[in-house]
């Protein structure tokens, strides 16, 4: 048998998971996901232990936002050839305070030897109102939370030698509260760790519907430069914003409750999803490509 690709593993996992195929599971009004981090794939040279421990806790966080949920906890595993106690000490300190930033706990986890610094992480949350990603509707518009661009600013920060703007960067705030309360407007969620792109082509397809986006209405975050920052804003992933979809309407209400801002960048249609009036190519984050990119 030929190796599969990441998507098409995940597609045959969903084939044979009923409870598969959004961004944290579902078991009662409580969502679980499950996420792994590798050194390097995932964590560019001069990432500190302490970046490492908020962006690991952060992205499975991110996960349980994507679903509207309250969360209720995080564990890690933590592997690496050797435990340094600075390291060990730092990682756990990221972890409590990316937790502590949307009112949950870190609970502790497991050590492990490995052949190279290595992080899985759990979070928890509680909803009774999960947000799926099959939802959509035509006529519905779609939003984002915050601005893109942010890991791809500094994935350039760490490539200049900019180590202490760049871990900066990498400290991104999962949108928990932001999730909360999009939860009673929005018809389908989900996290932009894969890149806007992606991750509408991903709603598309368990929505059976389309979107045409505009790249004006796009916000890009101010870190990012370059001519071709929208494509990279677009496509680099590992954002950890919220793409949402809901009816016009709903917009004002949504936006005076949520911390953050929320962004219309286009509409639901019946079918295609396109950028300016062409189609927008499924391009976006593949785990296991180097976190220099």
């Amino acid at each position: 048998m030929s190796d599969m690709d990441e998507r098409a593993a995940l597609a045959l996992v969903g084939d044979l998971v009923d409870a598969a195929g959004d961004d944290a599971a579902v078991l009662g009004e409580t969502v679980v996901t499950i996420d792994m981090l590798h050194e390097t794939t995932d964590f560019p040279a001069g990432t500190t232990r302490y970046t490492a421990g908020w962006r690991a806790v952060g992205a499975s966080l991110s996960d349980v936002a994507a679903m509207g949920a309250a969360a209720t906890g995080a564990v890690g595993v933590y592997g690496a050839p050797a435990f340094d106690p600075e390291d060990v000490e730092a990682f756990v300190r990221g972890a409590l305070d990316v937790c502590e930033r949307v009112d949950t706990d870190y609970v502790g986890g497991d050590l492990d030897g490995h052949d190279e610094f290595t992080v899985a992480t759990t979070a928890l949350g509680e909803t009774p109102t999960p947000v799926p990603r099959d939802g959509a509707n035509v006529g519905e518009v779609v939003a984002v939370t915050g601005a893109l661009g942010r890991s791809a600013a500094a994935i350039e920060a760490f490539d200049a030698g900019e180590t202490e703007r760049a871990n900066e960067l990498f400290r991104f705030v999962p949108r928990v509260r932001a999730g909360v309360a999009l939860r009673e407007h929005a018809s389908a969620m989900m996290d932009s760790s894969d890149g806007l792109a992606r991750s509408l082509h991903q709603l598309a397809e368990a929505s059976d519907a389309g979107f045409a986006v505009e790249s004006a209405a796009i916000p890009v975050h101010d870190a990012l430069g370059g001519d071709d920052r929208l494509a990279r804003a677009t496509t680099f992933g590992e954002d950890f914003e919220l793409v949402c979809t809901l009816p016009a309407d709903a917009v004002a209400v949504a936006r005076d409750a949520l911390d953050v801002p929320l962004t219309v960048v286009g509409e639901v249609t019946e079918r295609n999803v396109t950028m300016d009036g062409e189609a927008l190519p499924d391009r976006g984050y593949t785990h296991g490509e180097s976190a220099s990119r």
